[in-house]
């Protein structure tokens, strides 16, 4: 550590002057933003790759294992639904009270929408 640095050193001993530009408040020692490089990203042991790679996966399994159990159950429902239908229209089939017809000369008599129905 040497502490005569700043004296030996000229450059950092002048002062600053006005800009050419006037605007005082910008800052001098900017750099562009193309000159400005992130650091790379630090590199990972093989272990930490295989381990992050086994999440990832363990994840994607939950995750495909949950919209199984979800599509199965929309499916169950869906059946149980269709079933549910069926039985209805059958029971109503059941329970109709029909009218056995002999004469069908009578049919005339009545109304246009009853003859329709026959």
């Amino acid at each position: 550590m040497e502490v005569g640095n700043e004296e030996t050193n000229p450059l950092t001993n002048i002062p600053k002057g006005k800009p050419k530009s006037g605007r005082i408040w910008k800052n001098q020692n900017r750099k562009r933003f193309s000159s400005i490089r992130n650091g790379l990203p630090f590199k990972t042991s093989w272990e930490d790759k295989m381990k992050l790679k086994m999440e990832i996966k363990s994840i994607k399994d939950q995750s495909k294992a949950m919209q199984e159990a979800r599509k199965q159950s929309l499916e169950e429902k869906r059946k149980r639904r269709e079933e549910n239908q069926k039985r209805r229209a059958e029971n109503a089939k059941k329970s109709e009270i029909v009218q056995v017809i002999k004469n069908t000369s009578k049919l005339q008599i009545g109304r246009a929408s009853c003859r329709e129905r026959v």
